[in-house]
């Protein structure tokens, strides 16, 4: 993998077996390891981003007379790079708190990681309930956990489409936790199973055996978990093999990423999945926020993982600013304690995302799922210049998706 130069940000790579030693960092800076999925220009630009808001600090002085030292990588959406991401994070860089990932494949191994370590994670989009189930005092989730939104999920499906319901989904961690999240809930609220349910891998590219056999059975939702180009791809072999636009498509989380509308172009119009944000959200900040995308990054209609990784970005500085830090060798343990403390001490945020985002102390979902606003979204058009519509923002209740 080449090297990758991202303003502000320092990398390492790997290029043929030959390892690019990191910088030393000076004794008083603020180490900051970031590992995301930076496969298409959405993931660049909020890879970028991140990178920006941690310079734009550097240049107004600092957090309390303290620079930040941004180290990040790519670890393409796979559990072994993130792995090795964070293991270099941490004992080579001794960085004092991580943001990611972005997919939760990856997320959850990285979570045992860093609390077996001792140092604060913050994921910024990835949504698989177990990461913050798992119990680690050091996760923290801005985004919107699935056990949230599967339940909004088999609500509408059932209540306000159709009882048959056929659900397709990839092997990855999204993927499988929407699946398993709105099965149970179809059981467990509405004593009612799917139609057809099957499990494909992400590298599979030909999904049409498995639409004939849905079609067949004449669904009233189609319902999708994946990554973006899983997803695009069902999405566009579902009219391929004829599934009537009659029959609505409900998309897990990635159906709102930009990439997922580009390449699914038409075939994503009137697809209908949950998101954390819109662009078309009307209040002052997000439509100032959406302009500075435009501007700035030539990103004309940001989606939800560029509004995350931006509120994620917000939180970590909120939390820098708010620890008292000694920034020394011996005191990393303690500082990498006193950034947690911080962290779980931001209550009612008010960012991009459509809900408040509050954490507490305990190592608990109720506490470490900051969001509990998912927002209810579907394409009026697709393809590159794809639009949306909000057809609502739902606030659940924090217990909401536990098991009793």
């Amino acid at each position: 993998m080449p090297m990758i130069k991202f303003k502000g940000a320092l990398i390492a790579a790997t290029l043929a077996g030959v390892s690019f030693a990191m910088p030393a960092f000076a004794q008083d800076t603020i180490r900051v390891g970031v590992t995301l999925r930076m496969l298409d220009e959405a993931g660049q630009v909020f890879g970028q981003m991140i990178v920006d808001e941690f310079d734009a600090v550097n240049k107004a002085g600092g957090i309390n007379g303290h620079k930040i030292e941004t180290i990040l990588l790519n670890d393409e959406c796979k559990p072994d790079k993130g792995v090795a991401n964070v293991n270099r994070f941490i004992h080579q860089n001794r960085v004092h708190v991580i943001i990611g990932s972005t997919c939760s494949s990856v997320t959850l191994p990285l979570v045992d990681i860093t609390a077996k370590e001792g140092v604060s994670q913050i994921t910024p989009q990835s949504s698989n309930s177990s990461i913050t189930g798992k119990g680690s005092p050091w996760i923290f989730r801005p985004a919107v956990a699935e056990r949230f939104s599967r339940g909004v999920y088999a609500k509408y499906a059932v209540e306000d489409v159709g009882k048959k319901v056929a659900v397709l989904y990839t092997s990855d961690g999204a993927g499988s936790a929407f699946a398993k999240g709105l099965i149970e809930t179809m059981k467990d609220t509405y004593g009612l199973d799917p139609v057809y349910a099957n499990q494909v891998q992400e590298t599979d590219v030909d999904m049409r055996p498995h639409l004939l056999k849905i079609k067949s059975l004449n669904p009233d939702v189609l319902a999708i978990g994946g990554q973006a180009d899983s997803i695009a791809r069902i999405l566009q072999q579902s009219y391929e093999v004829g599934i009537p636009a009659k029959v609505q498509r409900v998309g897990s989380l990635a159906t709102g990423n930009a990439s997922t509308a580009k390449l699914a172009g038409d075939a994503a119009k009137g697809a209908v999945f949950i998101g954390f944000f819109i662009y078309a959200d009307p209040r002052p900040n997000v439509q100032a926020w959406v302009e500075m995308m435009k501007t700035k990054y030539k990103l004309l209609k940001p989606d939800h993982d560029v509004s995350m990784a931006w509120d994620t970005a917000q939180l970590v500085k909120i939390a820098l600013k708010n620890a008292k830090l000694k920034l020394t060798d011996d005191a990393l343990a303690e500082d990498r304690a006193a950034i947690r403390d911080a962290l779980a001490n931001i209550h009612d945020y008010k960012g991009l995302a459509a809900g408040t985002i509050s954490f507490c102390a305990d190592p608990t979902p109720q506490c470490r799922d900051g969001n509990r606003t998912p927002v209810f979204i579907s394409y009026v058009k697709g393809g590159a210049d794809y639009e949306m519509k909000l057809v609502k923002a739902v606030t659940l209740d924090i217990d909401t998706g536990l098991k009793k």
